[in-house]
């Protein structure tokens, strides 16, 4: 079985799919790895990386593509890229299904198979394969690097000859895997920290951290996996007047909430980045999806009376390193069980494979990609 690792597209994107250090288990089940050179140049990974693991280096991403049985992504192909990618490959990448139609439909006609990790169930025997939380924990500790380089305080408290400084509030919205990691590296770095989720049941987890956590007098629907549930608009409503006086009083707020497939929820109005201190900043980690304040943009620092709001989508992109080695360690968990004397072998009374596959063999599996292609509802 040939396993292919290319290079990513995406302006920006530095990590890759499969690391050196990551391939000797896929070597040890039979595999043959072909990666295109120079893909790994971004995360900091050579060639000869790669040919010391056990790979094949070829020239490019089509020449390591060329016959290949799965390809192996970070982020899912473009429409053009779907139009070149071999037919009946098994494709292997993060991302949501509800914007990937085009794609989809594609790959559907070329008889490939589609692997998306955002569609791992929670359960414990995913955590090893989670490329969702393995990338947003890298998120949350650099979205507080971020936010440190840019506020124009210190973090810790500082007692000096001229005066005692005080340490800098932040706020952290969410408190997820990203949200949790924000929480830890804020209080390492000796800010004063609060967080705040809809969900009650993160509190003990966010005191353990040695936070405050922020409690409002609402009642919020609970979602599936751990996740928080979508909000009814009179909920995020109260919500927001409850939390307007939290965000205006810190220095930083660090937005994380996210509800997978759907538009982020907005938790800071221009209202309340009105209300903030000049010089105050907030690291919008939602921007992808919408983001979490209303100013945001995906992408793009904004300043609103002196407040600083930073919509970057890519910070596990800028620790390309750590963030390749543990995307790949996550990619190779989930790819080991379809493996069978080094053949792909997919066993769908797996509930993991079963849950993450969109696509098999030129049919589309999975439910909502089924209505979002107008196809028939399987029986």
């Amino acid at each position: 079985m040939k396993i292919a690792i290319g290079a990513e597209t995406v302006s920006g994107e530095n990590r890759v799919a499969l690391t050196p250090d990551s391939l000797s288990k896929l070597v040890g089940a039979g595999c043959e790895i072909a990666v295109a050179s120079g893909c790994g140049k971004g995360a900091f990974y050579s060639d000869s990386d790669y040919e010391s693991a056990g790979a094949k280096v070829v020239g490019d991403s089509n020449a390591s593509f060329s016959g290949a049985d799965v390809i192996a992504r970070v982020l899912p192909p473009s429409e053009s890229e779907a139009e070149q990618w071999p037919d009946g490959a098994t494709i292997i990448s993060t991302g949501q299904p509800n914007v990937l139609g085009p794609q989809l439909a594609i790959l559907s006609k070329k008889k490939c198979s589609v692997f998306l990790t955002d569609l791992l169930p929670r359960i414990s025997r995913a955590q090893s394969m989670d490329t969702l939380s393995s990338q947003a924990s890298i998120a949350g500790y650099k979205a507080v690097l971020l936010a440190a380089g840019k506020l124009p305080k210190f973090f810790p408290m500082l007692m000096t000859a001229a005066g005692t400084i005080r340490p800098a509030k932040v706020l952290v919205m969410g408190a997820g895997v990203a949200g949790l990691q924000a929480i830890a590296t804020a209080k390492r770095l000796g800010a004063q920290v609060s967080a705040y989720d809809v969900r009650p049941a993160v509190k003990e987890e966010v005191q353990s951290l040695g936070a405050k956590f922020v409690e409002l007098a609402l009642e919020a629907a609970e979602g599936e996996g751990g996740y928080a549930g979508e909000q009814t608009e009179e909920f995020q409503k109260r919500q927001r007047e409850l939390i307007a006086e939290v965000v205006a009083a810190s220095d930083v707020v660090i937005t994380t909430a996210a509800i997978p497939g759907r538009q982020a929820p907005i938790l800071v109005t221009s209202e309340m980045v009105a209300a903030m201190k000049p010089g105050s900043v907030i690291i919008d980690l939602a921007s992808s999806t919408g983001g979490n304040c209303e100013l945001t943009k995906d992408g793009e620092e904004v300043v609103s009376n002196g407040v600083s709001i930073n919509g970057r989508s890519d910070l596990p992109s800028t620790m390309a390193t750590n963030a390749s080695q543990l995307y790949a360690k996550n990619l190779v968990n989930l790819l080991l069980p379809m493996i069978s004397e080094g053949n792909l072998s997919v066993n769908f009374e797996d509930e993991v494979l079963a849950a993450t596959c969109v696509i098999f063999k030129g049919e589309v599996r999975h439910g909502p990609s089924r209505e979002l292609l107008g196809l028939e509802a399987q029986s």
